[in-house]
């Protein structure tokens, strides 16, 4: 299976992010031009949390909150989980279904050097899958 560290690798992309003080609404903004669903969020390089859309549903817009008032840091998830990037992507699907989430930052020496969605371990398992039933079926016929 492969690691965490070889799948960012293959999969160059910029980690998306926002900062504590900006508004709920900065954060859709942001979520809506990059196609993703969650924000790291920093102060500095530190990880404070992450905002992500159930962030949003859950504690802005059932709670009728303002989304251009409501700041990032009220709403955010603070307590979260981290993946090494030496861990392997069936291990990241393990944590996300224990755990009910669905992204995963990936921390080195307690620095973030990205972020692993559901998608991507979906992904990577379906590509793995296709190329094991390649391989037997190249086996089985000979």
């Amino acid at each position: 299976m492969q690691t965490i560290k070889a799948f960012l690798h293959s999969s160059p992309r910029a980690l998306c992010s926002i900062h504590p003080d900006q508004t709920v609404w900065e954060a859709l903004q942001a979520l809506a031009a990059n196609n993703i669903g969650a924000l790291v969020v920093l102060e500095g390089t530190k990880m404070v949390g992450i905002f992500s859309e159930r962030d949003y549903a859950r504690r802005v817009e059932l709670k009728g909150r303002l989304t251009q008032e409501t700041r990032v840091r009220d709403v955010m998830t603070a307590e979260f989980i981290t993946i090494s990037p030496d861990q392997k992507m069936d291990e990241c699907m393990q944590i996300m279904t224990d755990n009910r989430i669905r992204h995963l930052p990936v921390m080195k020496d307690a620095q973030l050097i990205g972020m692993v969605s559901i998608g991507d371990v979906l992904l990577v398992m379906i590509a793995e899958q296709k190329q094991l039933i390649e391989q037997l079926q190249s086996y089985i016929s000979g």
